[in-house]
Formats: structure tokens, sequence, C-alpha cells
């Protein structure tokens, strides 16, 4: 896959399915990368648009290693995703992402508002409630994480790495839980928010501070847990599809 390194330090490997068509970027969330996280929905989109998805600093074959979580590490990953589209001269896409992926996106809606044309984001909300810690305390030890994601991800200390993103998501909730919250008027483009029923980590309740501020955005519930676009594929896709036809 191409790899190209920003101004803002990071290295970025991604996958671009090229075409003069209407780009599509895609982030994906945590210990994803841009070719394992939605293969599926890249190929729903390939004929329809120059879908580009980039793996986040850190994961993957991105760099640089390992990868941290900052206090800011959702707003230095817009960041170096407005930097990826600067790089690749892209003043004007569509815009998808996938939990962590999905709160970057709402951050870089707000910070750029004219150069998106659309954004659909599922398990995001722009804020870390209390409900949160829990789930994410739960997290260590890492017991759950492979040997494949240690590999493809070089995690050399998995209950390092998940300490360290545990300590940001409890500094995140303690500091009051904004991530994008407070920005959210300034996200123009039409914005579709997706969650699932039984996406404990995102409470729909959660997600109406940015229905109720961002100008042009509305918020549609499926019948699943986080992972919307696997775990009701039928719908996403036709939800989004319409989403996306009103848009165009």
């Amino acid at each position: 896959m191409p790899f190209i390194t920003l101004q803002t330090g990071a290295g970025i490997d991604y996958v671009d399915t090229g075409g003069n068509k209407p780009v599509m970027l895609m982030l994906h969330g945590f210990l994803g990368t841009g070719d394992t996280q939605f293969p599926h929905v890249v190929e729903w989109l390939t004929p329809h648009y120059r879908v580009i998805a980039p793996t986040l600093r850190g994961y993957g074959a991105s760099t640089p290693k390992p990868r941290t979580f900052p206090h800011d590490f959702y707003q230095r990953d817009a960041r170096d995703m407005l930097a990826f589209l600067d790089a690749l001269a892209i003043t004007k896409t569509h815009l998808m992402g996938f939990s962590d992926g999905g709160e970057i996106a709402l951050l870089m809606g707000a910070y750029d508002p004219a150069r998106f044309a659309s954004i659909a984001v599922w398990g995001a909300v722009g804020y870390y409630g209390s409900a949160m810690r829990p789930h994410a305390q739960r997290m260590f030890p890492a017991t759950w994480m492979t040997d494949e994601l240690k590999a493809r991800h070089q995690i050399a200390h998995a209950d390092a790495f998940v300490l360290g993103w545990i300590k940001t998501i409890h500094m995140i909730i303690d500091s009051g839980g904004d991530v994008s919250r407070s920005i959210a008027h300034q996200i123009s483009a039409p914005l579709l928010m997706m969650l699932g029923d039984k996406d404990y980590l995102n409470p729909p309740e959660y997600a109406q501070y940015i229905i109720g501020n961002a100008p042009d955005a509305r918020l549609q519930i499926f019948s699943c847990a986080h992972a919307v676009h696997t775990e009701a594929w039928d719908d996403f896709q036709r939800v989004v599809g319409q989403f996306l036809n009103d848009v165009n």
C-alpha cells in the first residue's frame, strides 16, 4: 500500500482505490487499520467513490511506533488526517469514521468545515461520560489481545499499551468528557450519526448534544451493538446509501 510522511511527524500507510470519482475518506477505530476494519464497506463504496482508508499513526504499518495515547490523541489524529488530505491535495471529500475514527471525524468536521461534503460516523458521540469508565477498565488486563493484533501493530507490551489508553480515557472523563461537543456547532456538513441500541459505550442520549448543536445532523439507531457496519450490514447499507444519495 502507499505510504506518506506528513508535516505533523506521522507516517501514514493507506488504501486508495483510485479513479476519477468523488473522494470518500474512511477512518478506522481502536486497534484497526485502513485495510482490515471494513473491507466490505470499501468494496461497497468503490464503484461510486475513490475510497481512501488511512491507518492512523502508530497502528499497522503507520508510524511513529509505538502508538501512544496522550491526553489530546483524538485532536492529534484529527490534525494528522487534515494534513494527510493536504498532502494528497484533496480539498473536498466525504468522510466516514467508526468508533475512534468517528470521534476523529467529528473533530475534523469542526476544524475544517468547508472541506467535507458529508460526514457519517458510527460508534462515536463526541463525549465520554461516566458510564464508560467501567467498560474502559475491563480492557485490563489485555489477555483478550490476540497475537495477531500484537504483531499487526507491533505491540511489545499489551498491558502497558492498554493501560496507557485507559489512563487517558479516565482523564477525558474526569475533565468533563468533552471530545467534540464544545465545537459541534462548527460542523456544517450534513452529519449522520449512527448507534446500536446495545452499544453501551455510546448511549444515544450522549449523541443528542451533537445532534442539537450541529446545524444539519440526524441520529439513526440500529438493533445491534457497537459495530453497526458488521452487525447490521443490510440496514447500514440502506441508511448510509440513502444519506449519500441525498447529499450528492
